[in-house]
């Protein structure tokens, strides 16, 4: 079963919790036993897990990732100026698979599902994949 999820970024870097949506949908298929895998079609966003109860890691995050990935560089070639994006998306991955385990996402009592976004703001679209089994 494949879905697509479409959700808007306000931000250039911003950090979207989908666990909810995520999860919607793994109990709206009704399978009890599987993995879930979320995936981002986009160079310049990624997909993410990690803590969803302090609001501040995400600033953190954020704001780490712009220390190690600077908007500008002097030896940045890219012509469309967002090679920071790039880099911040490979760092993130594309993609999240997660365990469904009584019909629920088998995440860490801390753990969120997040769309990373690293070139907004955007228009974006992101696939859920479960495979019973």
């Amino acid at each position: 079963m494949l879905y697509t999820k479409h959700l808007s970024t306000s931000k250039r870097d911003e950090i979207k919790d989908i666990t909810r949506e995520v999860a919607q949908i793994v109990q709206s298929s009704g399978v009890q036993s599987g993995t879930v895998l979320v995936y981002c079609p986009h160079t310049t966003a990624g997909i993410a897990i990690n803590e969803n109860f302090d609001p501040d890691v995400k600033h953190d995050v954020l704001l780490r990732l712009d220390e190690v990935y600077p908007w500008e560089h002097p030896q940045y070639r890219h012509a469309e100026g967002n090679t920071a994006s790039h880099l911040k998306s490979i760092t993130t991955g594309p993609s999240q698979t997660v365990i469904i385990h009584e019909g629920r996402l088998l995440l860490g009592r801390w753990q969120g599902i997040y769309f990373s976004e690293f070139d907004g703001p955007r228009e974006r679209e992101y696939f859920i994949k479960i495979m019973e089994g």
